[in-house]
């Protein structure tokens, strides 16, 4: 993994400050996440762009394209967030032992940090040579997580009865070698935030047993608890359309229901929670 890359830049220009939103497991809302971040950012008047390294399913750039279909169709002028794409490298200019996926990655920070305020990387749920790679390059790591004891086993395994730890997960581990990486080359260390998405509203024994080993796991490894996003049908519904809780307005949603602006308020608390330098939250 090549944290030094950003050495590059450091001293001679400023650089975008690098979001990575990852986990090892499918179906948390990455994505999710990873729009509203970006959207948000760039209606606050930020310059960001975006990278999706699940190259296979590519969830977030289906979401960039949806949104931008619509946007011509429907005549809109919405916040566009540019999705780019990893530049091929020619593997004949490769040293022995060198990765080209580390080429890649590199090749594209470079390009977009001198000109972008953030880079929002997206990572897939699974492990990857490029997902280890994006890690070291967190200045903010989000981890979204449903709240179950399923999804808590991708930080850190703990006893049957839900109560105790038992020992880190690979994850965890490989956020750790990410930071050990990061010191190694002289950068700041990793924000590392687990947002707790699908939270249940009732008062609940599996949710009240999720905050206390939440809480516990993040004093024992470093890493802060943001509130995410609970289950609700808009966020199906505005995929297809590449939309979020902020477009509601301008595509002629007069009166918000419930729902709708208890989402905007999760939306709002969350990026309060990232504290993002040099955003001020006014959504």
């Amino acid at each position: 993994m090549h944290a030094e890359i950003r050495i590059w830049f450091l001293g001679e220009v400023d650089v975008a400050h690098i979001i990575v939103v990852g986990n090892e497991k499918g179906g948390a809302g990455k994505s999710t996440v990873s729009m509203h971040v970006a959207t948000t950012l760039a209606r606050l008047g930020h310059k960001i762009a975006t990278l999706d390294l699940d190259l296979r399913q590519r969830s977030l750039g289906r979401y960039l394209e949806n949104r931008k279909t619509f946007m011509q169709q429907a005549s809109l002028d919405l916040p566009l967030v540019q999705l780019h794409e990893l530049p091929e490298i020619d593997a004949d200019s490769l040293q022995p032992g060198e990765n080209i996926y580390d080429h890649r990655l590199s090749a594209a920070v470079s390009e977009l940090e001198p000109n972008n305020d953030f880079i929002l990387i997206d990572c897939p749920g699974s492990h990857t040579r490029l997902s280890q790679v994006a890690h070291s390059l967190a200045d903010t790591l989000i981890t979204p997580l449903n709240d179950s004891f399923v999804d808590f086993d991708l930080l850190a395994h703990t006893d049957q009865k839900g109560e105790k730890i038992t020992g880190p997960s690979v994850y965890s581990e490989m956020v750790w070698n990410a930071r050990q990486l990061r010191a190694q080359a002289g950068l700041k260390p990793i924000d590392w935030i687990v947002i707790r998405n699908r939270v249940g509203t009732q008062r609940m024994v599996n949710k009240e047993k999720m905050e206390r080993a939440i809480n516990m796991l993040s004093k024992r490894i470093g890493f802060r608890v943001a509130p995410g996003f609970s289950e609700r049908v808009v966020f199906r519904e505005l995929f297809p359309r590449g939309l979020t809780l902020l477009d509601l307005k301008d595509i002629g949603v007069k009166q918000l229901n419930i729902s709708n602006i208890a989402a905007r308020q999760e939306l709002r608390d969350m990026m309060k929670a990232l504290n993002l330098p040099g955003v001020d939250v006014d959504i």
